[in-house]
């Protein structure tokens, strides 16, 4: 831990920022928060310096004061490392439900017709638990980068790579709490979804398209952009350059209506799920994935094998 080294007036030199200005957003916000000498005086660390920095920079950006702090509160915590459970700190209040990863693919493939369908733009994110289930939906995920303002696609690739009309492909450890994961994020003007899940252990005795799934889901927009920003944090860490840039791609699309995506959203959702209880496949509007089932395979990619 950084220790207690600038006074006031260091802090105000370093920073520029004025010394009365430092406790008026010490009285009104709690920021910075310095340590006190016996005698009552304030004493800041480096990292109080580098966060107040990093206030002015935002505010430079046009945030407001208290959303800059907040902003620099959180990159002084250590970043996200799983979407679901990021989200769930965020909102305890939403409920997980356990699905087959037959049903999850079709919920997935719900999402990003519906998406392409609205004609796309924003942020697409998507947690694939190993680079050959990102290699078979690959076509899919091509549509999906093409009109997307920003596509990241994460799992165990060897290295960062921003190939163009195509999602940015970031590299996971095999320790990383990711490679468990199943994670779908569209944030786009008028079109908002997510659907993010982890894989229950001890699954390896069940056949594929049966692997179970601990799933939440929305198309709520503000529990959308709460995904969007664990998912950027959960970037900052793995590709900085890549996370910088989610911000510009979430850029706010509150007069569009939103209401009309989640509404056509659920209508796809119940039918696609339908047509796997007739055992058929979902009509897509992108990709040949043919069923899940191994003697059904009709085309070069399975379904199931999404991620």
């Amino acid at each position: 831990m950084t220790s207690p080294e600038l006074s006031t007036a260091q802090l105000s030199s370093r920073t520029g920022l004025p010394a009365g200005t430092l406790r008026m957003w010490e009285s009104r916000h709690g920021f910075p928060s310095p340590a006190r000498l016996p005698g009552g005086h304030r004493r800041y660390s480096e990292r109080d310096a580098e966060a107040v920095l990093e206030v002015l920079r935002l505010r430079q950006q046009g945030l407001s004061l208290p959303a800059a702090i907040e902003r620099a509160r959180r990159h002084e915590q250590p970043g996200e490392r799983s979407v679901f459970a990021g989200l769930r700190r965020r909102r305890p209040d939403l409920a997980a439900t356990v699905v087959p990863k037959r049903q999850l693919v079709a919920l997935s493939h719900a999402i990003e017709d519906e998406y392409l369908a609205h004609a796309g733009g924003g942020f697409v994110f998507g947690s694939f638990q190993r680079r050959e289930f990102f290699h078979a939906a690959e076509a899919r995920w091509r549509e999906l980068a093409r009109t997307a303002r920003l596509a990241v696609a994460v799992a165990d690739f060897p290295e960062i790579t921003e190939p163009q009309l195509a999602p940015a492909q970031v590299p996971l450890q095999v320790r990383h709490p990711m490679v468990r994961e199943w994670t779908l994020i569209v944030d786009a003007p008028g079109a908002h979804a997510c659907l993010t899940g982890w894989e229950h252990p001890g699954d390896g005795n069940l056949a594929d398209h049966a692997r179970r799934f601990e799933v939440i889901w929305s198309f709520e927009r503000e529990i959308v952009r709460a995904a969007s920003e664990v998912a950027a944090e959960l970037l900052n860490e793995l590709a900085p350059e890549i996370a910088a840039r989610v911000p510009d791609s979430i850029a706010d699309g509150s007069g569009s209506d939103g209401l009309r995506f989640g509404s056509a959203l659920a209508h796809r959702m119940v039918e696609y799920v339908a047509e796997l209880g007739q055992g058929r496949e979902p009509s897509r509007s992108t990709g040949t994935e043919p069923s899940s089932e191994p003697d059904a395979d009709a085309g070069p990619a399975r379904a199931d094998s999404t991620r």
